[in-house]
């Protein structure tokens, strides 16, 4: 069905799907759950320094925990470097996997988030002084607060590299829970604590890594969290 003007001129069909190519239509919205750049800013923040508050408790208490963390703990105990410096620097290979396998979106916002972790683990000894804090609080209340700092980043498309890399790719890859591929690859370096830590140490580290491990494996699972 067509209508006339007063000119006698025939129009368009009333409901002509043409219609429906008027440019001036509005065009989908962007996907509402999905993070914003600030968010995401602010996520990386939150998380890195979250993370970098469990390292200082680890270090305080003379302990390690599991992944590149795990490895630069263990070397600022032998070398005179801070942990901060090591840890960026044990990072640098695995930026090349997570640029090959993860893209190079995931790897800046993860340089990014070594750089931030690196530089908060250089200010908190000089913002905290810690006169006493029981071994056993320090490594629990530590690895508690880097599994949470790290769920943060995986939710803002980020990491802390190194073993966290390997573990959210065998999570994507193959299926396999990122926090217990994070968990086997940390027992071969807790494992190698034993030739610079005490036994007893090593011991509570192990305790501490599971409890790391086991906070991201229980919260972090494909397909459940939609807003990263």
């Amino acid at each position: 069905m067509t209508s006339v003007d007063r000119a006698g001129r025939a129009s368009a069909p009333l409901g002509d799907p043409s219609d429906l190519a008027n440019p001036a239509s509005p065009k989908p919205s962007r996907n509402p759950l999905r993070h914003s750049f600030a968010e995401d800013v602010l996520g990386v923040l939150t998380g890195t320094f979250t993370a970098s508050l469990g390292v200082f408790l680890l270090k305080s208490s003379g302990a390690v925990t599991g992944g590149t963390a795990g490895l630069a703990l263990l070397l600022s105990y032998v070398v005179p470097l801070p942990f901060g410096v090591v840890f960026f620097v044990l990072n640098i290979p695995f930026f090349g996997l997570a640029l090959w396998m993860k893209g190079l979106t995931f790897t800046l916002r993860s340089i990014a988030s070594v750089a931030l972790l690196s530089a908060f683990s250089l200010l908190n000894p000089l913002a905290i002084v810690v006169d006493r804090l029981d071994p056993v609080y320090g490594v629990l209340a530590g690895n508690l607060l880097a599994g949470i700092g790290l769920l943060v980043l995986f939710r803002h498309r980020s990491s802390l590299g190194g073993f966290t890399i390997l573990a959210l790719i065998a999570q994507e890859k193959f299926g396999w829970r990122a926090g217990y591929v994070q968990m086997a690859l940390d027992v071969a370096v807790v494992v190698c604590a034993f030739a610079v830590v005490p036994p007893l140490t090593v011991l509570l580290s192990a305790a501490g890594a599971v409890l790391l491990n086991l906070v991201l494996a229980l919260n972090h699972r494909p397909g459940r969290y939609t807003g990263a």
